[in-house]
């Protein structure tokens, strides 16, 4: 075994396959944490419900939720409002970032609207979306589109304010050699301002969809008659909880894959982060 490790040591291809191999095992023993902790705790919730030490009335074991969930997806009822909830969510993030997106850059790039614009968004920002919630709706009446404005109203803020912060915060010795070098307005934009806010831009938009799929639940909570934020609070009133924790773990699932889907988007515009 000491002859083995000293021979390692003295060839570097064997000392560089031996620390691949480290770190492929530490990598495979961070994910199967990664599973097993939630999995787990699982395992546990489903042991003390059915040993009634935890109230099965209010805390269901996961694999009668599990059955209801497959009983409202054979049944249509799930697909139909998660089909709701995600066209609600795509077009009001939609709507609030690409503007905030613009806006964000214009007041970056230019000090004078930046000082005419910081102090109305910092004035409407502390104020709830869903507080606006009633102005919305006689705006734009009780249909689709005051829920999708109300996505796009708290999706907003965050996205603009981190695309300031973004280009403001660009490193000066850049926008010195872009000077220097004679850069024109389109190309300081597409090679300066926009690939150097990305960063902080990106994580405003990973804040965004959060905010969007709280703002959604909230929405369809107050004024929908579907969407997954219905079914959760309809559910609730009436004391159904295996089908307020199926519309719970539903948001919880598209939290997590937009959230990666963000994570990768971010690794291909920012490879070298």
């Amino acid at each position: 075994m000491i002859h083995r490790a000293k021979e390692i040591r003295d060839d570097p291809v064997q000392m560089e396959r031996q620390e691949w191999k480290d770190r492929r095992r530490r990598q495979r023993l961070k994910q199967l944490l990664t599973v097993s902790s939630p999995v787990f705790l699982l395992l546990l919730w489903e042991c003390f419900s059915r040993m009634g030490w935890m109230d099965a009335r209010f805390f269901p074991p996961p694999s009668a939720i599990l059955y209801t969930f497959w009983e409202l997806g054979k049944s249509g009822e799930l697909f139909h409002h998660i089909g709701i909830s995600l066209f609600r969510i795509g077009a009001g993030f939609l709507m609030g970032v690409i503007p905030a997106v613009a806006i964000g850059l214009f007041m970056g790039l230019y000090s004078p609207a930046r000082h005419v614009l910081s102090p109305l968004i910092m004035a409407v920002m502390p104020i709830p979306t869903l507080a606006l919630l009633p102005i919305i709706i006689i705006l734009f009446g009780v249909g689709e589109v005051s829920k999708i404005v109300t996505i796009a109203g708290s999706v907003f803020f965050p996205v603009v304010i981190n695309t300031v912060a973004g280009v403001t915060n660009i490193d000066r010795i850049y926008l010195d050699v872009a000077k220097n070098y004679g850069a024109g307005s389109k190309q300081f934009f597409f090679k300066i301002a926009l690939p150097g806010s990305l960063p902080v831009m990106l994580e405003g938009i990973q804040m965004g969809q959060a905010i969007a799929l709280l703002t959604i639940v909230a929405a369809e909570m107050m004024g929908a008659n579907s969407g997954i934020g219905y079914l959760i609070w309809t559910s609730y009133k009436a004391f159904l909880l295996k089908e307020m924790y199926v519309g719970l773990i539903v948001i919880s699932f598209f939290g997590y894959l937009f959230s990666v889907l963000l994570r990768g988007l971010q690794v291909k515009l920012l490879p070298w982060r």
